[in-house]
């Protein structure tokens, strides 16, 4: 269905400008973003990232003053057992240190625009352990995973996927297809149903629709305090001012003691705590230690990124280009592989910008977890790659594409233990962060999707980082 069908009946969008939600929002209040891959970045700025959740890394991020704080847990690429005990584990000690520092904390699990993710594993730990640790479980679950920046909206609860205009429903697209987190259902009350394996029925998840959103506040704030505890919301967006007016009609809640724990895509952070969209960061707000070439990762397989790679190989010709071998990564070749390609990416990159990827086969195994294990397998070749790179010629810059592939590159390889958020290299996507603490002080590390953007967007954030 082309868009502007499927929009014809709804109200016409609000007008809310960022500085009215960061007015309403409660100043005792940090968001602590538990962040199932490192993407969820991508739509902001000025803010502190973790990949570690020590206490003294939460002190840390705390002491920042900033709205809201990034956990990498990066649990996407977890089994359930260990997913659910590393949200645990995040909450006990932001809890705590929350209370060092004097301040009250609200959790929010950041996931994929696309439904795929350990849903609703993580928001069940989460509310368990907020109840636990902080002394009463949230009153609603809202589940925002709009990312309209990226062409994923939501509208009458079923949430699409926009491309070139046409908007196809998110159970009908290859990302309903993972073989780890794969699923049917495109309207989110069915989704719910068919993920809690009808433990939560469709009609007990609760539809804020843009018929109610773009009423205002006081539409939104009665439709969600007359719903009963533990309610999922299912939250329809299309703009930026969809999602501010949920959040002032959240913030007015939380002042009546009526509290939300929040699932949701990279977006809806931004909107929440009040922050305009940030225009991309551009060269002469990026500082380099090193004057060789740059180091571009690319592990995700989704069509869109080997069409990013394609258009990034054609843009710089002259580029040299290291193939890891996907079987090679998995067998006994791992570690005569690995010191071949890393010595040949260290001689290459100190007369230019070297691209590094796997083999386009996609290696899957008899089930979702095998599969899985084979893609942490591949990942952690890359960051062993990544990490002798380092030692032998480090990088003026580093992207890494694909979310395992971020993750892994950011905690692993270049030891980024903490880093902040500098902002998005493209209108709202892609994310560039400034690491802190480590051996990658100095080098600019890009968070990139494998999903988002279009074909030149990875040559577009090449040419800005290495021009």
């Amino acid at each position: 269905m082309h868009i502007d069908a499927l929009l014809a009946a709804q109200p016409e969008p609000l007008d809310i400008p960022a500085a009215a939600v960061a007015a309403a929002r409660p100043a005792d209040l940090v968001l602590v973003v538990l962040d199932d891959d490192p993407t969820g970045t991508q739509s902001v700025a000025d803010l502190p990232v973790l990949t570690r959740w020590d206490a003294e890394d939460l002190d840390w991020a705390l002491a920042q003053d900033a709205p809201a704080v990034y956990v990498l847990t990066n649990t996407r690429s977890l089994s359930e057992r260990d997913a659910a005990e590393r949200n645990r584990q995040v909450v006990e000690v932001a809890v705590a240190a929350a209370r060092r520092a004097g301040k009250r904390v609200s959790f929010v699990s950041r996931s994929d625009s696309t439904l795929r993710g350990h849903f609703p594993l993580e928001t069940d730990v989460l509310a368990s352990a907020a109840a636990e640790h902080a002394g009463a479980a949230p009153h609603l679950t809202m589940l925002v995973p709009a990312f309209p920046d990226s062409g994923r909206i939501t509208v009458d609860s079923v949430h699409y996927w926009v491309v070139d205009g046409e908007a196809t429903p998110v159970g009908e697209t290859p990302f309903a297809a993972d073989a780890t987190f794969g699923y049917r259902s495109s309207d989110l009350r069915d989704w719910v149903a068919e993920k809690t394996e009808g433990r939560i029925a469709r009609d007990e998840v609760a539809a804020l629709t843009l018929a109610i959103i773009r009423q205002g506040t006081d539409a939104v704030t009665a439709f969600l305090r007359s719903l009963p505890a533990g309610t999922v919301v299912a939250v329809d967006v299309v703009d930026e001012a969809d999602m501010r007016q949920v959040a002032l009609a959240l913030h007015a809640l939380d002042g009546e003691g009526i509290t939300s724990l929040l699932r949701i895509g990279p977006p809806y952070l931004r909107a929440h705590i009040g922050q305009e969209i940030a225009p991309p960061v551009t060269a002469d707000r990026i500082d380099v230690a090193h004057e060789r070439g740059g180091l571009v990762v690319v592990g995700s397989h989704v069509p869109l990124t080997t069409a990013q790679l394609e258009a990034l190989q054609a843009d710089r010709p002259g580029t040299a280009t290291i193939e890891l071998d996907v079987r090679s990564l998995i067998d006994e070749r791992r570690e005569g592989h690995l010191q071949e390609q890393a010595e040949a990416v260290a001689r290459a990159i100190e007369h230019g910008t070297v691209i590094v990827h796997t083999s386009r086969e996609l290696v899957t195994g008899s089930d979702g977890d095998e599969s899985l294990e084979i893609a942490r397998r591949v990942s952690s070749g890359l960051v062993a790659l990544v990490a002798r790179v380092l030692e032998l010629a480090p990088p003026r810059f580093v992207i890494a594409k694909g979310g395992i592939t971020s993750s892994d590159v950011a905690s692993e390889a270049l030891r980024i233990r903490r880093a902040r958020v500098a902002g998005p290299m493209l209108p709202g996507i892609v994310s560039l962060w400034q690491p802190q603490v480590g051996p990658a002080v100095g080098i600019p590390y890009v968070v990139f999707a494998g999903n988002v953007g279009t074909t030149e967007s990875l040559a577009l954030v090449v040419r800005t980082l290495a021009d």
